[in-house]
């Protein structure tokens, strides 16, 4: 998850415990108020203004254990069959594995969709234009917010979880999952990666 200045960690340990009082009143109690915080009022850009994005706020326990099932199902399959032997060996430095208890434990789990069209008023297909990058633009925005507000998260991106995530929420077939996100405080035994980061010069060119 983005953190300020050198900062920068992510964290798969989210507490147990329930959301604060405050954080309920504030965000959860309603998720369109939780969405106007996390993004500003919707202010994030998205190709010709169509804001082609949808936030899935899961804080029912039931619901929660269903996602972690449909996923760790399927991520058996990835780390086993469909993701190959360098992606596996490329993950072990973080210890990941199909099995995300965090999906549980986080007291929300936000599933972001990108609306691939949207429909007219008159019930024909309207273009979203640069979808994915308007989408991901509003998850950067997300992801800040929740970092100032003092939770963590990890990026997750549920491989070949998309459509059966999609008929577990209701979400109609034009819309495809882009990003999950465990939401919480840190568990007090909560470690992140001591990873190093590149040197400004291998990532910034001035012309």
């Amino acid at each position: 998850m983005p953190m300020n200045g050198k900062s920068q960690r992510r964290t798969l340990n989210t507490s147990h415990s329930p959301i604060p009082v405050i954080l309920r009143g504030k965000w959860f109690g309603d998720p369109r108020n939780f969405t106007n915080f996390s993004i500003r009022d919707g202010t994030a850009p998205s190709g010709a203004h169509t804001e082609p994005w949808t936030f899935v706020v899961v804080k029912d326990p039931d619901t929660k254990h269903q996602i972690r099932e449909i996923i760790e199902e399927e991520e058996e399959i990835n780390y086993l069959k469909r993701m190959g032997p360098r992606w596996v060996t490329d993950l072990k430095k973080f210890r990941t594995n199909w099995i995300k208890e965090y999906l549980d434990t986080a007291p929300v789990l936000i599933l972001i969709f990108k609306q691939v069209h949207g429909f007219a008023a008159n019930g024909k297909k309207k273009i979203h234009y640069y979808n994915e990058i308007s989408v991901s633009i509003a998850c950067g925005i997300l992801l800040a917010a929740l970092q100032n507000a003092g939770l963590v998260t990890v990026t997750t991106t549920p491989l070949n979880c998309g459509s059966r995530l999609r008929v577990l929420l209701g979400r109609p077939t034009n819309e495809k999952l882009l990003m999950l996100l465990p939401v919480g405080y840190p568990s007090e035994d909560a470690t992140v990666p001591d990873l190093t980061r590149k040197p400004l010069d291998q990532i910034m060119v001035t012309v």
